[in-house]
C-alpha cells in the first residue's frame, strides 16, 4: 500500500486550470481498483491519496500519468507501508509482515 503526497508546484490558478483533467484521471485510477480514497490537503497546498499496486514501480508508473504531473504544478512524495491492520472494508488489501 502507498501514501501520495502532493505538493503544490505552482500557484492555485495554474492548479485549478488542470483541475478537471486530474480528476478524470483520479476517476480513471478508482475504477481500474489502484485508488483507494483521495483529497485535497488542509489548508490547500496539495494533496493525499491512499493507493495499492504490486509495487513501487507500478505506483510511479501510475503517477507520471498524472495530468497535474504534466502541467508541472505538482511534487509527488511516494511512501510504501505494509497495511497489517485495516478497516473491514479493506481487509482484502491487509499484508502479513514477512
Amino acid at each position: 500500500m502507498f501514501v501520495l503526497e502532493l505538493t503544490y508546484t505552482a500557484p492555485l490558478d495554474a492548479v485549478d486550470a488542470a483541475l478537471p483533467a486530474h480528476v478524470a484521471w483520479l476517476d480513471e485510477q478508482y475504477e481500474k481498483g489502484a485508488f483507494l480514497a483521495s483529497g485535497r490537503k488542509n489548508p490547500r497546498d496539495g494533496g493525499v491519496i491512499l493507493a495499492v499496486a504490486e509495487d513501487r514501480a507500478r505506483i510511479e508508473e501510475i503517477v507520471a500519468g498524472d495530468p497535474f504531473v504534466a502541467a508541472g504544478v505538482c511534487a509527488y512524495r511516494i511512501t510504501e507501508f505494509t497495511a497489517t491492520k485495516t478497516a473491514p472494508e479493506l481487509a482484502r488489501h491487509r499484508e502479513a509482515l514477512g
